[in-house]
C-alpha cells in the first residue's frame, strides 16, 4: 500500500480498492492505522468534494526506503550473475510485457532508473554542454564546470553514498542526475537533466524522488543543491520534492547575468 500511495498521483481510496481488488473496509482499517502512525495524510479533491485524495508524509516515504532498497536488493542479486547484454535482454523483454498487456500502453512511453555504466558519464557532459548552449545560450564554460564535477565523481565515487541515475526509454538515455557527498551529514543534488522528448512524463521528479530516498538511507540529514532563477521547470521540481529556497545571489558566468540559488530538504 505505501509503494502504490508513493508511485500514484493523489489516489482516492476508492481508486486502490477497485485497482488492488481490496475490500473498501479492510482498506479503510488500514489507511487509519497508517494516518495514526503518521505515515499518509488526505486532502480533498478539488474536482470532488466528497472524495479525500491519498499521499505519504514524509514518515511514510522514510518507512517505503528500506522496503524498496530491500526489494532492489533482491532483483540485482537475480541479476548479478548475468552479463551486461543478457540484463539488458530481460529489461527489454519486461517493457516488451508490459506493453502488450496494456500497462504501458495505457500510460505512454515507460521508462526505467538504472546505474551509470561506461559511457554514460560522456553523455552527461556533452547533452548538458549542447542543451544549455541551445535553450539558455551557456557558453563553453557550462560544459567544462559540467565536465569536472562529473570527472570528480568518476574519481572519488562512493558506492555506499553516492549515486548516477541514468533514466532510459526504449534503450535510449532521457536524464540523468547524481546525489554526491558534501559532507558526513550533508549530499547534494547535482547535473539533473531531462532531455526534451521526455518532458512532461515525470521523469525529472522520479530521478529527484530516488536520490531523496538514497540520501535517507545513506544517512544524510539534508539534501541540497544549486541550481538558477532561469531554470523555472527544475524549481519546480524541486519545490514539489520539498525543497525550500534558502539562499539566492547574483553571479555572471557561462556568457551571462544569472541569480545562482541554493535550496535544501531538510531529511
Amino acid at each position: 500500500m505505501l509503494y502504490e500511495l508513493a508511485h500514484r498521483e493523489g489516489p482516492a481510496a476508492s481508486d486502490l480498492s477497485r485497482d488492488l481488488g481490496l475490500d473498501a473496509a479492510y482498506l479503510s482499517r488500514m489507511l487509519r492505522a497508517f494516518q495514526r502512525r503518521g505515515l499518509v495524510k488526505k486532502r480533498q479533491s478539488a474536482l470532488d468534494g466528497r472524495s479525500s485524495l491519498l499521499s505519504l508524509t514524509q514518515a511514510g516515504s522514510k518507512a517505503l526506503a528500506p522496503l524498496e532498497e530491500r526489494a532492489r536488493q533482491e532483483i540485482a542479486a537475480l541479476l548479478r550473475n548475468l552479463s551486461a547484454g543478457q540484463q539488458r535482454r530481460v529489461l527489454d523483454s519486461m517493457k516488451a510485457i508490459e506493453g502488450l498487456l496494456g500497462a504501458g500502453a495505457a500510460r505512454g512511453p515507460l521508462f526505467l532508473l538504472r546505474p551509470h555504466r561506461p559511457g554514460d558519464i560522456g553523455w552527461v557532459v556533452e547533452r548538458h554542454g549542447d542543451l544549455y548552449a541551445s535553450e539558455y545560450g551557456w557558453d563553453e564554460r557550462f560544459e567544462a564546470l559540467v565536465a569536472r564535477i562529473a570527472g570528480q565523481f568518476l574519481e572519488r565515487h562512493d558506492p555506499q553514498r553516492e549515486r548516477c541515475w541514468i533514466a532510459e526509454r526504449e534503450g535510449e538515455r532521457i536524464g540523468s542526475v547524481f546525489l554526491v557527498r558534501g559532507t558526513r551529514r550533508v549530499a547534494k543534488l547535482r547535473l539533473l537533466l531531462v532531455e526534451p522528448s521526455a518532458r512532461g512524463m515525470g521523469v525529472g521528479g522520479r530521478l529527484v524522488e530516488e536520490c531523496i530516498r538514497f540520501a535517507r538511507l545513506s544517512g544524510y540529514r539534508k539534501l541540497t543543491l544549486w541550481t538558477q532563477s532561469v531554470l523555472t521547470a527544475a524549481r519546480r521540481i524541486y519545490q514539489s520534492a520539498g525543497f525550500r529556497l534558502v539562499g539566492e545571489k547574483r553571479h555572471r558566468s557561462f556568457g551571462h547575468d544569472l541569480v545562482g540559488e541554493t535550496w535544501d530538504l531538510e531529511l
